[in-house]
């Protein structure tokens, strides 16, 4: 399912997202005519680093969150354009040179329909690069989410709640991404821990995005308990000597060509 974000706090709560979003950007390598398409565009931030670099080109963000969407129309001019649209919905035919997407794609668990539909969506040689969270990523998060989750009060409201994530081991996503016909595509990790610079930016980035589906199950006063819970374990559990906390963050980068 499609979550409902908050545009304006994920800006405030997004520097680890953006800052590999703009190392991924440095490698494109691109002539500045080329059409590109932005998967998962967030406040729109990065899609318009990449409408910079394409002047004579055009670059396309789409995203599921009608308050991401909405603070990403911020930054449009003749280029640059947002649309709301589920990934899984993706329809384009042979539009774009260039597929990007940065730090989203956990939250989409059909890949081998993704990947068919971003194939579709490139040009002939065009291709896609991305980088989103894999095997290991968010450790700490992942125990005490799944430890609060279970605790008496709270057990009975996920039930029937399906977990919101998929983040694939190198080897199994390698396997998948050869069940399409791309040209060639290479499959490659990457450690990028983080330190959170103190406790208050750890809780902006648990607040937004990473606690919102979660909070969708629960009500009241036990949403807010549920919150505060996590939050609170989360700092027990990351903080470091010098006040700042610790997070696992592992990647799974994909460059395809059709």
């Amino acid at each position: 399912m499609a979550y409902e974000f908050d545009g304006e706090k994920y800006q405030q709560a997004s520097a680890h997202q953006k800052e590999w979003g703009e190392r991924l950007i440095a490698e494109l390598k691109l002539r500045g005519n080329e059409r590109i398409l932005d998967l998962g565009c967030g406040d729109g931030a990065l899609t318009a680093r990449l409408a910079d670099l394409v002047p004579q080109g055009q670059v396309v963000g789409i995203d599921a969150s009608e308050s991401m969407t909405a603070a990403a129309q911020g930054h449009e001019r003749p280029n640059l354009s947002f649309r709301l649209l589920d990934i899984r919905d993706l329809d384009f035919q042979e539009g774009f040179e260039v597929v990007v997407s940065n730090a989203t794609l956990q939250w989409i668990k059909d890949h081998r329909s993704m990947l068919r539909r971003v194939r579709q969506a490139l040009r002939s040689d065009g291709f896609a690069r991305f980088n989103f969270a894999g095997d290991g990523n968010c450790a700490s998060l992942i125990r005490v989410v799944r430890e609060v989750m279970a605790r008496e009060e709270f057990a009975g409201c996920f039930r029937e709640f399906e977990w919101p994530w998929y983040m694939p081991a190198v080897k199994a996503y390698r396997e998948l991404v050869r069940e399409v016909p791309f040209r060639e595509a290479e499959v490659w990790g990457e450690v990028a821990d983080r330190q959170f610079p103190d406790a208050p930016a750890l809780v902006r980035w648990i607040d937004q995005p990473s606690l919102v589906p979660f909070l969708k199950c629960l009500d009241g006063e036990a949403k807010q308990r549920f919150r505060d819970e996590v939050v609170r374990r989360m700092i027990e559990a990351t903080l470091q000597p010098d006040g700042r906390c610790f997070e696992t963050f592992r990647r799974v980068n994909l460059l395809a060509r059709k």
